[in-house]
């Protein structure tokens, strides 16, 4: 379990990136949502310990992660958004130097774990290739390989599947589900289909706070008969936006497809709509606003 308590990280320049998030993350995919500048990143480096908050408690099983920051290393796969390799090194190589970093020290033991990871990740083919010339899906199934070094309890990836084509992010929202089933995955996006597809338990951050947290069906369930649909031309976007609460719109034919929250029926052009977690995700997003 990795319970998060009171966490608030400010920066030199007075920017609160982090302001009192508390979480409960038990094992299996967590997914954490939020728009870009939500403090996501800030957060995963802050458990990953590349950075100490300003206040606040993080606990890993019996580490205290802020005061034992090599004790949750050693349990820890991480894949950033920024996931940088070196140039002309084949993904073996690499794979069997971080190894070494990972304190795998045994030559037979590194060769076994880096060949059962190449073949996890659907690299075995590519092996004596240079991870410099991957493309962007191959490149995040090697930050997973990485990640995966040492048969880590704690695994986070930061926008992962941002710039993946379908085909690839598929694949690699696959593997992230079957890595998911024994270890705590934190996964972090601003994709909301991501956290759809993967996560039983997620968490909507923005502002450095959490807006609201549970079970996306259970998220979705809450706006049961409060979502309205209405097919509009663009030029009338603003005029409804007026008028109702306008939470999310989308182009479709030409035409944009508006999601407006309401108790009651806006009037009659509104129809009722199914509810989906991207609703759940705009109306908190939208709250927040109103109420900042």
């Amino acid at each position: 379990m990795l319970s998060i308590k009171g966490l608030t990280h400010v920066y030199p320049n007075g920017t609160r990136a982090l302001d009192g998030v508390d979480l409960e993350i038990g094992k299996g995919m967590f997914g954490l949502l939020g728009p870009n500048g939500a403090g996501k990143s800030t957060l995963m480096r802050t458990i990953a310990t590349l950075q100490t908050p300003t206040s606040g408690q993080i606990r890993f099983g019996d580490i205290d992660v802020i005061a034992q920051p090599e004790a949750l290393r050693r349990t820890l796969g991480y894949l950033p958004q920024d996931f940088g390799v070196y140039p002309r090194v084949s993904a073996m190589d690499l794979l069997d130097h971080m190894a070494v970093l990972k304190g795998i020290a045994g030559r037979g033991e590194r060769r076994d774990t880096v060949e059962t990871l190449l073949q996890q990740v659907n690299l075995w083919d590519v092996r004596k290739k240079a991870v410099a010339g991957y493309s962007g899906g191959m490149r995040q199934r090697f930050g997973i390989a990485q990640a995966l070094i040492g048969q880590p309890s704690l695994i986070i990836v930061d926008e992962p599947t941002a710039g993946l084509d379908p085909e690839e992010r598929n694949r690699f929202l696959n593997l992230l589900a079957e890595i998911g089933e024994n270890v705590v995955v934190i996964l972090s996006t601003h994709i909301v289909e991501d956290v759809s597809d993967l996560c039983p338990r997620m968490a909507v951050l923005a502002g450095g706070r959490i807006l609201t947290e549970g079970a996306p069906a259970e998220l979705v369930a809450g706006l049961h008969g409060r979502i309205w649909r209405r097919v509009i031309d663009r030029h009338e976007l603003e005029a409804e936006r007026a008028r109702h609460q306008v939470i999310a719109s989308r182009l479709s034919g030409g035409r944009l497809v508006i999601h407006v929250l309401a108790d009651v029926r806006p009037d009659d052009a509104y129809e009722p709509a199914a509810g989906g977690l991207e609703d759940v995700y705009f109306s908190t997003l939208a709250a927040s606003r109103r109420a900042a």
